[in-house]
């Protein structure tokens, strides 16, 4: 039934109102459409070599995209390619029957390439051949400028003054054929990026943080995804294991997940869930009945694999004290926060006096404490300076370790003289007879 449409009469007893405040609820932003139609998909070298023939003779950015398949598949890969350029039109490359794609990088060369968090993208694009000479990272762009929240819908609605549809985000883009309505979602998060990444420009100028922008930028290019250490320790629920030989019995079922999952490219969580893994290092089982027998042990591969998890808990409960990993992971870096104090307690001022200056420093400027300076590069120098406390030496010796940890300039600028004030301060009270 449609609503009848509000009387608009005024009362006749405005008294009767008077305490009451009836906003009107704000119109829902428009939802947007393909303004060219969906384009088909590109999957044979005719197809390819017309795209890039089409996107050399373009004009502007690029606007770039990647669609994996997270949650189903062990790879990382590229499912699917969205390109838009001026005068181009916007393309979808399905980069599987090719492997790489030298004549779409060739193409590509010299323009410069607007993604949306590209440390998502940027590593499955290079693993068939595309990198970029120049980027433009709009979700970086809208931390910078201090946007509660950088999601390329929210962006959208909040910029472009309209909707961008996102149901279709978390789906298997390793499917064959791909459903007309998940490539219609693909073909709209790039005809978005230009005109986001314009206005966006904009902002930048006008906040003084355009060089910022642009060092950050010119960083992501050359980003690599890092080695993951012991990554077995990002277990969900590995808190609740006591032990070192529990903790053994989690990295042999993680790491015999692992290799199940990369053979058959599957997800690992699909094999076997967290939470299977740690109620059997903690129940440490010995045979395959007592193994599904076990509370909280299911899952797919639960049974299908069981003779494998039964042989990775053997071989925990089997080896050496001396190589059964600790509670603590070991690594080059400083020890974790909550620790300095016991472990020096002028470092764990160091800190807290850091971590103040640095939340007003970033309030001041518009945007998150992490983007001011990576914490990582904040811990490491705060726990081993440089030797020096003579300001005139100790500044410069402090941005020196900055750019070698990897800050860029403007990073360095702003918070290199938080860091020596902190030290200073740190060791000037570590010094005093009242401290």
């Amino acid at each position: 039934m449609t609503p009848a449409p509000p009387d608009p009469t005024p009362p006749e007893t405005p008294d009767e109102t008077a305490d009451e405040t009836v906003e009107a609820a704000a119109p829902e932003p428009p939802l947007l459409t393909l303004r060219d139609g969906l384009p088909r998909i590109v999957d044979t070298p005719e197809g390819l070599a017309e795209v890039c023939e089409r996107i050399a003779a373009g004009t502007g950015p690029v606007a770039i995209d990647a669609e994996r398949a997270s949650g189903y598949r062990y790879s990382s890969r590229a499912y699917l390619i969205q390109l838009r350029r001026e005068d181009a039109g916007t393309f979808l490359v399905d980069p599987i029957p090719f492997v790489i794609l030298p004549q779409l990088q060739d193409a590509l060369e010299g323009t410069e390439w607007i993604l949306h968090a590209a440390t998502q993208d940027l590593p499955c694009l290079a693993e068939v051949g595309l990198v970029p000479s120049e980027l433009f990272d709009t979700e970086l762009a809208g931390r910078l400028l201090g946007y509660p929240r950088v999601g390329l819908a929210t962006l959208v609605e909040s910029l472009l003054g309209a909707r961008l549809a996102k149901e279709h985000s978390a789906v298997d883009w390793s499917t064959r054929p791909l459903p007309e309505p998940w490539l219609e979602y693909a073909a709209l998060d790039v005809e978005v990026l230009v005109e986001l990444r314009a206005l966006l420009e904009v902002e930048l100028e006008a906040a003084g943080k355009a060089e910022w922008a642009r060092q950050e930028f010119d960083a992501l290019r050359s980003f690599v995804q890092a080695e993951r250490v012991e990554a077995w320790r990002r277990t969900s629920g590995l808190h609740r294991v006591r032990g070192r030989r529990a903790l053994g019995a989690v990295r042999a079922l993680w790491e015999t997940r692992d290799e199940i999952a990369e053979q058959r490219d599957v997800t690992p969580g699909r094999i076997l869930p967290d939470s299977a893994i740690v109620a059997a290092a903690q129940a440490l089982p010995t045979d395959r009945a007592a193994l599904l027998a076990t509370k909280g042990f299911h899952g797919r591969g639960a049974e299908r694999y069981a003779s494998r998890w039964v042989a990775a808990l053997r071989e925990a409960a089997e080896m050496d004290e001396a190589h059964l990993p600790t509670r603590s992971p070991r690594g080059d870096g400083p020890p974790l926060p909550r620790a300095w104090a016991e472990k020096d307690p002028v470092a764990a001022r160091r800190l807290a006096l850091a971590r103040e200056a640095m939340a007003a420093l970033a309030e001041q400027h518009h945007l998150p404490v992490e983007n001011l300076l990576t914490p990582d590069y904040l811990r490491r120098t705060l726990w081993a300076p440089p030797r020096s406390r003579e300001e005139s030496t100790l500044a410069p010796a402090v941005a020196d370790q900055l750019r070698a940890l990897g800050a860029r300039e403007w990073q360095v600028e702003l918070t290199g003289p938080v860091l020596v004030d902190a030290i200073l301060t740190a060791e000037h009270e570590a010094a005093s007879p009242d401290a």
